[in-house]
């Protein structure tokens, strides 16, 4: 069995496949956290799904919290007696990257991507809404070709109300109507159709560059959500675990 590991600026979450995926976890990411503080939550989290850690054969590790990386890596020889498989800009057998800077790409933009190619062939567009939202493309030679990186929905909220005096934090909802009767419902609809309009106005045009049979999918907490009113997100293209199934078909193409 394998543990995917994805290491997020807001979250952690966590996966045990076999060959599907049996239990997945979510935990708040704490930069300054311990292997002992993070090992004995993931062992209670085991002990709760009734699994057993010696059944684990591999832990894969995609992160993009520089700080935790060693935390894991200590966490994967600590409690699972096993080397973690860090996934990075060094990693074989992933699809070819044209960033300039190889480096720069975040690990979970490549497991998205990879992830993407294998559900939706290529070209496609993998959209996640996490701490940020990223548009990553796979061109129709199956290349990452690159993206485009905005703030996401939530840090868009929490933006607002740091910066302004009476504007209060509003939780990522669709309001009743698109013209707010109050202030709350006047910021749910500005984040809310303007994050739609957004996906959707970027999808449009990357569409135009890759070409009209590209695909697109999208992952992320919001992800459902924003495919309720999207013309280009659908709920059916929406793939919840799609991080964790990268990792797990990177894992798999290079454990031997």
């Amino acid at each position: 069995m394998l543990l995917a590991i994805d290491i997020g600026n807001t979250n952690i979450t966590l996966g045990v496949f076999g060959e599907n995926l049996v239990a997945s976890w979510r935990l708040s990411t704490s930069p300054t956290a311990t292997k002992d503080e993070y090992g004995t939550k993931i062992l209670d989290l085991f002990h709760y799904a009734t699994l057993q850690r010696t059944k684990i054969k591999g832990v894969a590790v995609a992160s993009v919290v520089p700080a935790l990386t060693p935390v894991f890596q200590e966490i994967t020889k600590t409690y699972f007696d096993l080397d973690a498989f860090i996934i990075d800009e060094k990693i074989k057998n992933v699809l070819p990257n044209l960033y300039e800077n190889p480096k720069e790409v975040g690990a979970d933009r490549i497991v998205n991507a990879q992830a993407a190619l294998e559900k939706a062939g290529a070209p496609c567009i993998v959209v996640d809404f996490g701490t940020a939202t990223t548009f990553d493309c796979i061109t129709r030679e199956r290349k990452y070709g690159g993206g485009i990186i905005v703030p996401g929905p939530n840090l868009a909220a929490e933006s607002l109300s740091l910066h302004t005096a009476k504007l209060p934090r509003v939780a990522f909802l669709k309001p009743s109507g698109l013209i707010g009767k109050n202030t709350v419902e006047s910021i749910q609809s500005g984040l809310y159709y303007g994050y739609v309009e957004l996906v959707d106005g970027l999808c449009q045009r990357l569409k135009r560059e890759l070409g009209s049979s590209c695909k697109i999918i999208a992952t992320g907490g919001l992800a459902l959500a924003i495919a309720a009113d999207s013309k280009y997100i659908k709920p059916q293209a929406v793939y919840p675990n799609l991080t964790l199934e990268g990792i797990k078909i990177i894992w798999e193409r290079n454990k031997n």
